[in-house]
C-alpha cells in the first residue's frame, strides 16, 4: 500500500493524515511500537528543521531592519541590535514584529500598504491594540515570505515558502505557480501541497486547453472558483478533490504577464475580506518578480530599450508591409501606460500624411490619439504584450486625426511580441487619393468610360471619359441603354438587341461590340459591358457598366496591308453567306404573316431564327383558311439545322397543306404526315401540333405528334391543354394519333409554339411551362403585343429558332 492509500487520499492534494510525506504518530494510549517511535522521531526532526528555516527567515528580516537602522541612525551593528531590542520591549512587541514594522515604514511598498489596510479593516481605528497586533502578524508573514522568496534558489522553493509562511494561515492547502509561454501555453514551474505524481501530470498545458489558469490569461483578470465541480474547469488536483475552491491571479510586472499564481482551498472557496485579497495580490507580485528575466526579456524600470530590439528593427526593414516597432513605456510605479514608437520602417505610410521622422520616437497614443478607443487598438497591443498571443485581423477600421478631423481607413493588422518589444504591421487598404489617381490613369489609357442607369428613377450617370468617347459635351443628356441602337450602325441593331435582352430582361451580365456613330460623323468601334443591380427580391434596380473604345484594333489593319485584301474578301464572303442564309429563312418562314380572312378570328404569328445566323432552322408554322371555311393551324419542328432540316421542313409543310384539302381530321392528317416523313424524306424526324378551327361553332379539333401542348388563355388564367398521345413524326412507319376537341369562348386566346420558346438546359420542361403560363396570362392590349412579350421574356438558352401562332376569338 502506498503512502497516499494509507492516508485515504489519491495522488493529488496531500491529505490530513500526511504532511511532507510523513504519516502522523499514533493516538495517545495506543501501544508504541518501534515503527511508532521512528515516526515520532522523524516528525520531531522535521519540525526542528522547519523551525530552523523559520528562524533563518526571521533572522533575515531582523538583519534587514538592523541595516535600515544603521543607515538612518548612523550607528554600528551592535548598537543597532541593542536599539532594536530596547524598542521592542518598550512597544511590547517581539523583535520580529518590530523588524517588519521598520521595513514597512522604510519601504512604503505594496506589502506595507497591505498591512496598513488590514489594520484599518479589523477595527476601524489605527490605535486599536488588537488591530495593531493583527496587522503586525500579517506584515511578519508577508515580509517573511518575501525574504524567503528572494533567498530561494528556484520557483519550486518560492512556492513552498509562499504556502508555509503566507497561505497556510489563510486556510489554503496547496499552491501552483504557472509560467506563461509565448504560444499561450502553461508550464508548472513550482508547486506545494500537491503530490509529485499530480505535478508531473500537469507539468505542461498546451495552448487552447481550458483550465483555471488559462481563464486568467484569456480574461486578464483574477478568477475565483467557488468549486471546481460547479465551474466545470479542470486544474491540478481536481480529480482528487473536485469540490476544492481556487483563486488564480495574473503574475505580471510592467504590463507584461509572466505567469499565473493559483491557490487551492480544501473545500468551497470562502468569502475573503478585502485585506485578504490584498495579501494574495502581494504574493502574486512576488511570484511575478521571481518569474521575470529582466536582462534578457523584460521591460526596464527606466524605460531603456529591451534586449533584441536591434534585431527586430532589422526584421521590420526586411518586410514589404508597413510596420512599427513598439516598446513598453512604464510610469514611475512600473505600470504600463503607453508604447513608444522605437522604429518606423521605410514602407510605412502615415494615415495623417506625416513623415516618418515626425512619429519615430513618439508615444503611440500621443501620435495616434484615436488608438486608445478606435477598435480598441491600444488594448489589443497591450494584450499581445501581456500574454504573448499574436493578434491578426483583416479590414479593421482605424481612425487618424488630420487637422483635428477624424479620417477613417481600413487596414490589415498583425501584432506580435518579440522578446520585450511589439511588432505592429499596419497595411492600409484604401489609400483613397492614390487609388483614385490610378483609376483615372487606367481609364484614360484604356479609353474606358463608366455609367450607371437607374431603372426605377430613370436617372443616368456618366463619368467624364464617357462623354468624350461619345463626342458629346458634359452638359448634354446621357444616352439611355434603350436608345443605344439609335446611335449605332444599323447593322449592329440585332447584336444590341440581344445585349439589352440579356441585361434588362434576363438580368445577366453581358457584353457586345458595335459601331458608334458620333454627332461629328466619326464612327468608333465600341465594346459595352454591363451588369444588372438587383434588390433583395431579385427586382432590377439599375444597370451599371462601361464602354471601351476598341477602334485601335481596327487601325492596326494599316500595318497588315499585305493580308488586308484577303481578309476583306473573307469578311465579304462570310457576310454574303449569312445574308443568303437569312434570306432563305425569311423566304420559307417569314417573321410575320398577312392577316387571314376569317371573320371573328384574329390570327398572329411570330418567327425568330436561331442566333447562329449561318444555320437554317427547321421550325415551321402554317395558318390557312381551307375550302371548307375551317382554319388549319399547324406548328412543327424538324430535328437539326441546316439545308437538310430546311428541305424536310418544306416537304412536311407543303404535304400538310395538300392533305388538309381532303377534309380529314387532325389525327388522320398527322397519321398521313407520319407516312410522308418516314418514306418520302431522308430520315427526317419531327414534332408537330395540328388544329382545325370551325368559326361557326368555335370548336377546335386538335392532335399532337410528340409536340408541346397548346396554351389556352381565358380571362386572367392560362392553362395548357391535355398531353394527348402521339408519337413524333417519322419514328415508325405506322402510327395513330389521339384527337380531342374544345369549344373556345369569345376573347379566348390559343397559343401554339415550338420548344425554342421555353427550352433551357438547366430547367425541367414542367418548370419552363409554368414560367410560360405566368407570362401568357398577363393582360396585353393586343394579340400582337402578347406574342412580342412572349418572345421578349423568353428565357430559352438552347440557341434554337422559335415559332408562335396566336389565335384570338373575337
Amino acid at each position: 500500500m502506498t503512502r497516499d492509500e494509507a492516508a485515504g487520499e489519491g495522488p493529488g492534494v496531500v491529505g490530513p493524515g500526511e504532511r511532507d510525506g510523513v504519516v502522523a504518530p499514533p493516538e495517545p494510549g495506543t501501544p508504541v511500537s518501534t515503527v511508532g517511535r521512528l515516526v515520532a522521531t522523524v516528525k520531531r526532526l522535521r519540525a526542528e528543521v522547519s523551525a530552523a528555516h523559520a528562524e533563518a527567515d526571521g533572522r533575515a528580516l531582523i538583519e534587514l531592519a538592523k541595516g535600515i537602522m544603521i543607515e538612518r541612525l548612523g550607528c554600528g551593528p551592535a548598537q543597532a541590535a541593542r536599539q532594536l531590542g530596547e524598542l521592542a520591549d518598550q512597544a511590547g512587541l517581539s523583535p520580529l514584529e518590530l523588524a517588519a514594522d521598520i521595513i514597512n515604514e522604510a519601504a512604503r511598498d505594496h506589502v506595507a500598504q497591505v498591512a496598513e489596510d488590514f489594520v484599518r479593516q479589523v477595527s476601524g481605528s489605527p490605535e486599536s491594540e488588537e488591530a495593531h497586533n493583527s496587522g503586525s502578524s500579517v506584515a511578519v508573514r508577508l515580509r517573511t515570505a518575501e525574504c524567503a522568496a528572494l533567498a530561494a534558489s528556484d520557483t519550486q522553493a518560492v512556492a513552498e515558502s509562499l504556502l508555509q509562511h503566507a497561505l497556510e494561515p489563510l486556510g489554503a492547502t496547496a499552491v501552483a505557480i504557472w509560467s506563461a509561454g509565448p504560444d499561450a501555453s502553461l508550464t508548472l514551474c513550482g508547486h506545494a501541497g500537491f503530490t509529485a505524481g499530480e505535478a508531473e501530470r500537469w507539468r505542461y498545458v498546451p495552448p487552447g486547453v481550458a483550465t483555471v489558469a488559462r481563464q486568467v490569461l484569456t480574461d486578464l483578470r483574477t478568477v475565483r472558483i467557488t468549486s471546481l465541480a460547479e465551474a466545470g474547469l479542470p486544474s491540478i488536483g481536481h480529480r482528487q478533490n473536485p469540490q476544492s475552491g481556487r483563486v488564480a491571479l495574473a503574475a505580471g510586472t510592467g504590463g507584461r504577464m509572466h505567469g499565473v499564481l493559483e491557490i487551492c482551498w480544501p473545500q468551497h472557496l470562502p468569502e475573503h475580506t478585502q485585506a485578504v485579497v490584498r495579501q494574495i495580490e502581494a504574493l502574486a507580485e512576488l511570484c511575478a518578480h521571481t518569474l521575470e528575466d529582466l536582462p534578457a526579456d523584460g521591460p526596464h524600470p527606466d524605460n531603456r530599450e529591451p534586449a533584441g530590439i536591434a534585431e527586430l528593427v532589422d526584421l521590420s526593414e526586411g518586410l514589404y508591409d508597413p510596420a512599427l516597432v513598439l516598446t513598453p513605456h512604464l510610469d514611475d510605479e512600473g505600470d504600463l501606460v503607453d508604447f513608444r514608437i522605437r522604429h518606423v520602417n521605410s514602407h510605412f505610410l502615415d494615415p495623417a500624411g506625416r513623415s516618418r521622422g515626425a512619429i519615430d520616437g513618439a508615444l503611440l497614443v500621443e501620435a495616434y490619439p484615436m488608438a486608445a478607443s478606435d477598435s480598441e487598438l491600444f488594448e489589443k497591443i497591450a494584450r499581445v504584450y501581456a500574454t504573448g498571443e499574436p493578434f491578426r485581423a483583416r479590414r479593421m477600421t482605424l481612425t487618424a486625426l488630420i487637422d483635428d478631423v477624424p479620417l477613417s481607413s481600413v487596414a490589415d493588422l498583425s501584432i506580435t511580441r518579440h522578446s520585450g518589444s511589439v511588432l505592429l504591421i499596419w497595411r492600409i487598404e484604401d489609400e483613397t487619393a492614390r487609388l483614385a489617381s490610378l483609376l483615372q490613369h487606367a481609364q484614360r489609357l484604356g479609353r474606358i468610360g463608366g455609367f450607371e442607369e437607374n431603372i426605377v428613377t430613370g436617372r443616368i450617370t456618366w463619368n467624364g471619359p464617357l462623354f468624350s468617347l461619345y463626342g458629346r459635351s458634359v452638359t448634354d443628356t446621357p444616352v439611355s441603354l434603350q436608345d443605344l441602337a439609335d446611335h449605332a450602325h444599323p447593322d449592329d441593331a440585332v447584336a444590341i438587341g440581344r445585349f439589352l435582352r440579356a441585361v434588362l430582361y434576363h438580368r445577366k451580365p453581358a457584353s457586345t461590340a458595335f459601331r458608334l456613330v458620333r454627332p461629328d460623323g466619326v464612327t468608333r468601334h465600341i465594346r459595352v459591358i454591363a451588369e444588372p443591380v438587383l434588390d433583395a427580391d431579385e427586382r432590377l434596380l439599375a444597370v451599371r457598366g462601361a464602354y471601351q473604345d476598341i477602334s485601335s484594333q481596327h487601325w492596326t489593319e494599316v500595318a497588315l496591308a499585305a493580308t488586308r485584301d484577303q481578309l476583306a474578301y473573307s469578311e465579304q464572303e462570310s457576310a454574303e453567306r449569312n445574308r443568303l442564309a437569312l434570306q432563305l429563312q425569311h423566304a420559307i418562314m417569314p417573321p410575320t404573316q398577312a392577316p387571314l380572312d376569317a371573320p371573328g378570328l384574329e390570327v398572329a404569328v411570330r418567327y425568330r431564327p436561331a442566333e447562329s445566323e449561318s444555320e437554317v432552322g427547321g421550325d415551321w408554322y402554317d395558318a390557312v383558311v381551307l375550302p371548307s371555311k375551317k382554319i388549319l393551324l399547324c406548328v412543327g419542328d424538324i430535328a437539326g439545322h441546316g439545308i437538310k432540316a430546311a428541305t424536310g421542313m418544306v416537304v412536311l409543310r407543303n404535304a400538310m397543306r395538300g392533305l388538309a384539302i381532303t377534309g380529314a381530321g387532325p389525327g388522320q392528317l398527322l397519321t398521313w404526315l407520319n407516312i410522308v416523313a418516314h418514306h418520302l424524306t431522308e430520315q427526317v424526324t419531327a414534332t408537330a401540333v395540328c388544329g382545325l378551327f370551325d368559326p361557326e361553332t368555335r370548336i377546335l379539333r386538335w392532335a399532337r405528334a410528340g409536340h408541346l401542348p397548346p396554351v389556352l388563355v381565358r380571362g386572367e388564367e392560362a392553362i395548357k391543354l391535355p398531353l394527348l398521345q402521339g408519337l413524333l413524326l417519322g419514328a415508325l412507319a405506322e402510327a395513330e394519333y389521339q384527337e380531342e376537341e374544345i369549344r373556345l369562348e369569345v376573347s379566348d386566346t390559343l397559343l401554339m409554339y415550338t420548344d425554342g420558346l421555353i427550352e433551357r438546359r438547366d430547367t425541367s420542361v414542367e418548370d419552363s411551362l409554368s414560367q410560360l403560363l405566368a407570362t401568357a396570362k398577363a393582360p396585353a392590349p393586343s394579340l400582337e403585343r402578347r406574342l412580342d412579350r412572349l418572345l421578349t421574356h423568353s428565357e430559352s438558352d438552347t440557341d434554337d429558332d422559335t415559332c408562335i401562332i396566336g389565335v384570338r376569338v373575337g
